[in-house]
């Protein structure tokens, strides 16, 4: 392995995208695999790669593209060899990746929960008629609107911080963002507090970061395997595969949650019309061994059970 390994000479580049979450996430990456290594960090090159998703802020994800839009330019620079692997947030990455590329490694998982971040109210129970929420995300809008229906729902994207500088211009009253990312930039005091799964259940694989590389690259798989994280790698293999059989993208609310404990994973599942007139739920457990079977299944249930034109794209 010490032949391969990088060095100052032959850095190891990491793409990633250029928000401070996104460069929060590739030091973490870097640091880990120093670590594991016992590398210095100039053995390592982070390149930020503008996507789609960044330079279209003033449209809904629907309308432009879906999830793809956060990852194809930093996937088109590994398959040109322009980058060695690519870090992601796990909530934004498609369930499958182009041709010559896997995405086998995942750190240790943050914080599932959603933030309600808002700078005068503790909580949406407290919002009156008619009070502005903002958020970008289809899964929170569709939960808000099921929960709250007195309130309304307003386009809010961007990074995090351009997020609170909305908040703080009066765009809307409240908004949403993930404990993980807050955690990640050492910013968890912006929120007022963190939402229960059972009260809004997240994103699937919210507050997990994935590694890319190329398929054929053993010496990046060596690599990577070395700093893995197999727990997350089985809760997400059960939610990936809820999400995989739900055909899921950004233009889809859906939410999904797996837990282990003691050698059984439970899954959480939620499937929503996009204006938040219904929500489906499904709560089931198997041997973690069956967890991408159990979200397969679930996934076949609820489909079953909203029928046809559930989902405004199926129609």
């Amino acid at each position: 392995m010490n032949k391969t390994l990088p060095d100052p000479s032959r850095p190891l580049r990491i793409g990633t995208r250029g928000s401070p979450l996104a460069l929060a996430q590739a030091h973490e990456t870097r640091d880990r695999l120093a670590a594991a290594f016992d590398l210095p960090e100039d053995a390592f090159e982070i390149q930020v790669i503008k996507t789609t998703g960044d330079r279209v802020l003033d449209r809904p994800l629907k309308e432009i593209g879906g999830k793809g839009l956060f990852t194809r330019e930093i996937e088109d620079a590994m398959l040109a060899h322009k980058i060695d692997i690519a870090v992601h947030s796990m909530k934004d990455m498609p369930v499958e990746q182009p041709g010559g590329l896997l995405l086998d490694t995942y750190l240790p998982r943050e914080d599932v929960r959603d933030a309600f971040v808002s700078p005068s109210v503790g909580g949406l129970s407290e919002l009156p008629q008619g009070a502005e929420v903002g958020t970008s995300s289809l899964r929170r809008k569709a939960q808000v609107l099921v929960a709250y229906p007195h309130l309304k729902v307003v386009e809010f994207r961007g990074n995090v911080q351009t997020r609170l500088k909305k908040l703080d211009d009066g765009v809307a009253a409240c908004t949403f963002l993930a404990m993980a990312g807050l955690n990640r930039l050492g910013q968890t005091e912006v929120a007022r507090g963190a939402i229960d799964p059972e009260e809004m259940l997240p994103a699937v694989a919210q507050g997990a970061i994935g590694i890319e590389r190329r398929a054929d690259d053993t010496r990046m798989a060596d690599m990577l395997a070395a700093i893995h994280d197999h727990a997350t790698g089985e809760r997400l293999a059960a939610e990936r595969a809820f999400l995989a059989a739900l055909d899921g993208s950004c233009e889809t609310p859906i939410a999904g949650l797996a837990d282990v404990e003691n050698g059984t994973l439970r899954l959480r599942g939620e499937i929503l019309r996009p204006d938040g007139s219904e929500s489906l739920k499904d709560d089931a457990s198997a041997p973690v061994e069956d967890g991408a079977k159990l979200g397969e299944d679930m996934a076949r249930r609820l489909l079953a059970q909203a029928g046809p034109g559930f989902f405004d794209w199926r129609t």
